[in-house]
């Protein structure tokens, strides 16, 4: 558990600083964070420097610059390291999502079906997800399980979806009776 605590927005730009960083693999420039997370450029600069204080980010000077989350970037937003992790495959309006990886599944309200409900949490950027969109989680590796559902909404603070389940099975492939 990390024990610095950030504000709703530090949390919210370094999210998208990571996402941004682990997607392009350079330093990322102030403007593009503040596109992504609909502020104001100069309040992610303002943010930029609280969180160099706190050693989550560096600075990389020159035109090429920009800023890179540091490793207690990663320990604060208690991401893992997901390099040898299993891909939980993510589908966008049927289309594959090469730039997101499923971190994990919480499965909120299974004992009321008819109101089902999941947060997915991603690495990756939720830019391109809106409400409404359908999601396809999974096959998950060991229990096989598949989750079809549409976006309610976006927790930016944990970078994660909240679907509406359509519909749920484990494992995949196999049929109702």
């Amino acid at each position: 558990m990390s024990s610095i605590e950030l504000t709703p927005s530090q949390q919210t730009i370094l999210q998208e600083l990571v996402n941004l960083y682990k997607e392009f693999e350079q330093a990322i420039k102030g403007e593009e964070i503040a596109e992504q997370v609909d502020r104001n450029p100069g309040t992610v600069r303002n943010q930029m420097q609280s969180l160099k204080a706190l050693q989550l980010v560096e600075g990389v000077p020159g035109p090429k610059g920009g800023y890179k989350p540091t490793a207690r970037a990663y320990d604060a937003l208690e991401i893992q390291d997901l390099d040898q992790a299993a891909d939980v495959p993510l589908s966008h309006n049927g289309e594959n999502v090469e730039t997101a990886n499923v971190e994990q599944i919480d499965l909120t309200s299974v004992h009321h079906p008819e109101k089902c409900r999941a947060n997915i949490t991603l690495q990756g950027s939720l830019s391109q997800f809106s409400e409404g969109d359908t999601v396809t989680v999974g096959p998950t590796p060991l229990s096989r399980l598949r989750i079809v559902g549409k976006i309610d909404g976006k927790d930016e603070t944990d970078n994660a979806l909240v679907l509406t389940i359509d519909d749920m099975r484990a494992p995949v492939g196999v049929e109702q009776k």
